[in-house]
């Protein structure tokens, strides 16, 4: 039996769309996978589902976590899990849609057993790297756990922080965590896996044209909003797509113009590495062109 479908692809590829048009055909709930979309503050921003599309279907997990509220992969597995079995009382498909590739990895092979990181560990490493170069970071990290020190770049300063809470909270390296295999949610072998890939230029073009839809949405006011909270600028909302060059422009350091072109840029670059990931982590999913993915045939029994 089909436990879920899972729809994986880059931003803007247009698998919140098929997703949509699956659970209409098949009577679905749409569980939320992107890491950003959960975020309250970024309806805009994020191209959360509408209001109009919420009523159309279930949909689950979206703007459920306010911003301050640094959620993570393994916050997000559970709310899923518990998400997954309330659609399957309800004689309802799973959907799992979105473009953060770690949760679908997750959900499908486990996670480690890293224990929670105390509160006091977690700010301390945050505001640290809102200050200190990267490279400064990477030294401590190599210096304290040489294996991560390894494997980490001074300039994946999320990474570096990751590494640095847990050696501190638990003194033992994120690689030995990693080594600990967690328990799947989902068997490999009864979901639909598919992964919308359009070609590269439409990925691009789509990218450009949602940018300048969000603009005339309310991103400004949305951006404007999200600074008026003063959150901590190392907690993961404040580094949505945009909200950086936005910000930027709503301080008066860029024209509205220039702002537009580096989160275009921004999120082409994102884009990119998407696939990139896809293609090493995803290469066994079923890869399909956006206007494919909605009709694809779907063996429920």
């Amino acid at each position: 039996m089909l436990e879920a479908i899972l729809i994986a692809g880059p931003t803007a590829s247009g698998k919140s769309t098929a997703a949509l048009a699956l659970a209409e055909r098949l009577g679905g709930t749409i569980i939320n996978a992107d890491s950003m979309q959960v975020y309250r503050e970024l309806q805009v921003l994020t191209a959360r589902p509408s209001v109009a599309e919420m009523e159309t279907a279930p949909h689950r997990l979206y703007g459920t976590v306010p911003g301050r509220d640094p959620y993570s992969v393994g916050r997000w597995v559970g709310d899923a899990a518990a998400a997954i079995e309330d659609a399957r009382e309800r004689g309802q498909v799973p959907i799992l849609v979105g473009g953060t590739g770690l949760y679908f990895m997750a959900m499908l092979q486990g996670l480690s057993p890293v224990p929670e990181i105390p509160e006091d560990i977690r700010r301390h490493w945050r505001e640290r790297a809102a200050t200190a170069a990267g490279t400064d970071l990477h030294a401590v990290l190599a210096a304290r756990d040489p294996v991560m020190g390894v494997r980490l770049s001074p300039t994946d300063t999320q990474r570096l922080v990751r590494a640095l809470e847990v050696i501190d909270a638990t003194d033992v390296s994120l690689a030995e965590w990693q080594e600990t295999a967690g328990t799947p949610v989902l068997n490999d072998k009864a979901v639909l896996k598919m992964l919308v890939a359009p070609e590269r230029e439409t990925i691009y073009a789509a990218i450009d044209g949602r940018f300048e839809n969000m603009l005339k949405a309310g991103a400004l006011a949305e951006v404007a909003a999200l600074a008026g909270l003063q959150l901590d600028p190392g907690l993961p909302v404040m580094r949505a797509l945009g909200v950086s060059e936005l910000s930027s422009y709503l301080s008066g350091a860029m024209s509205l113009e220039e702002a537009a072109t580096k989160a275009k840029t921004a999120s082409r670059r994102y884009a990119k590495r998407q696939m990139t990931w896809a293609r090493r982590f995803m290469a066994d999913w079923t890869w399909v062109p956006s206007g494919e993915a909605a009709s694809a045939s779907v063996p429920i029994d």
